[in-house]
């Protein structure tokens, strides 16, 4: 399948973090032909994953400035970490000061997930983590205060990397984790992060007999793809994602896999 046809042309502003090395590539997969995207990159100098993720949401305004006028449909923002720091409740706020003062949507990627897990009734759930333990732990907090029972924790976090800890992690090292997770009593998992790459091991999955499985990014550009082709969010639009029918074919020509 060559992917999905979408009835409203759309240009996605995206905010990144200074180092990630997968938002781009990835989301060059999962945008739909009619979808463009420009990109801006957060800035901080703070010395901890922690403090920069704080200060790349206090930038937010000022980064969306670098967009000038450009006529964007919605604007993702690919930091998950972000979002279990300052909660749902910021989080939201945040949102909505930015829809209705620049007129677009703002999609985070952890609100995402959560449409993903709504549509798929999912209630207990399995997290795949790229964080250090502290902040697995707020990640966990963060979709608990959700109504969600994280039942299962797969972690991935890459401490000897000379690199990054999280940006540095292959797509085998989600995998690897994924497995872990196939025969447990879980209604979904999720890859978490933007900075770990994702949609191989989502490929893979054709033959899973496990719960349905989706990433930050898989669930950030599904969101903002509904939000401007005007689509409710569904299982029927959701299933083309999640199984690839959306982008696999983008992501082989791509690739050349």
């Amino acid at each position: 399948m060559a992917g999905l046809e979408y009835s409203k042309n759309g240009l996605v502003g995206v905010l990144t973090p200074q180092a990630n090395t997968t938002v781009e590539p990835e989301f060059r997969v999962l945008w739909p032909k009619n979808v463009g995207m420009i990109n801006a990159r957060m800035i901080s100098n703070k010395n901890t994953i922690a403090d920069r993720l704080l200060d790349y949401v206090d930038q937010i305004e000022s980064t969306l400035t670098r967009f000038a006028n450009a006529p964007v449909d919605a604007v993702a923002f690919g930091c998950t970490g972000a979002s279990y720091l300052i909660g749902r409740e910021k989080e939201k706020e945040i949102c909505d000061n930015i829809k209705d003062k620049r007129g677009y949507p703002f999609v985070t990627a952890a609100r995402a997930v959560t449409d993903t897990f709504e549509v798929l009734s999912a209630k207990k759930i399995g997290l795949v983590s790229p964080y250090p333990g502290d902040l697995t732990e707020q990640s966990a907090d963060y979709w608990k205060s959700a109504g969600y029972e994280v039942a299962e924790v797969a972690s991935s976090y890459n401490q000897e990397s000379d690199f990054h800890p999280i940006y540095s992690l292959s797509a085998e090292n989600a995998f690897e984790c994924i497995q872990l997770l196939e025969n447990r009593n879980l209604d979904a998992i999720v890859m978490l992060g933007t900075g770990m790459p994702t949609l191989s091991p989502l490929v893979r999955l054709s033959n899973w007999s496990g719960p349905p499985v989706t990433s930050c990014m898989l669930s950030l550009a599904w969101r903002t793809v509904m939000h401007i082709s005007d689509t409710q969010p569904n299982a029927d639009n959701l299933k083309d994602w999640l199984s690839g029918n959306e982008w696999r074919d983008r992501m082989n020509l791509l690739y050349d896999i």
